[in-house]
């Protein structure tokens, strides 16, 4: 068996809230931050609304939302190309629980992913349902959290 491979990723982070008190005050200071990536167009954010965040920006739980049904949807088509089910659209409308404690603290409780996949006429629909599950397996990201992950798909003939 071939050894594990790792691959380095790197952010930087940088808090672009101080209104000119820091955070003295706790409704004193805005939450936007900026992630930067090398070489990528940099993603602006803040805290979701109910955090005192602007309902404008990207929040980190909308992030994480989008990281858990992109990496499925990327395993998903890799997948689909290796085993002749061609896709000609994907899109989901994932969705998450996120529980907030008394305590302050939390964690997300489900994901819940809702593909909505065409394939090609021809293409192998009974493959094209098992290969979510796999896809699941696969996700780097979904494999990264603690909490359970569930997905509804659909896939439909073109």
């Amino acid at each position: 068996m071939p050894a594990a491979r790792v691959h380095e990723y790197a952010t930087g982070l940088v808090w672009e809230g101080n209104r000119g008190t820091g955070t003295s005050d706790y409704a004193g200071y805005e939450r936007r931050f900026r992630v930067m990536v090398e070489g990528k167009a940099d993603v602006v954010g803040t805290a979701d609304p109910a955090f005192r965040g602007d309902p404008h920006l990207h929040n980190p739980e909308e992030l994480l939302l989008a990281a858990v049904a992109s990496c499925h949807m990327l395993s998903y088509l890799a997948l689909c190309s290796r085993n002749g089910v061609t896709v000609v659209r994907y899109a989901d409308a994932a969705h998450g629980s996120l529980r907030v404690l008394p305590s302050g603290g939390g964690s997300f409780e489900t994901i819940t992913l809702r593909p909505r996949v065409t394939v090609a006429a021809g293409s192998d629909t009974v493959a094209a349902v098992a290969l979510h599950e796999r896809a699941h397996e696969l996700c780097f990201i979904a494999g990264s959290c603690r909490f359970p992950i569930h997905c509804q798909a659909e896939v439909h003939v073109e």
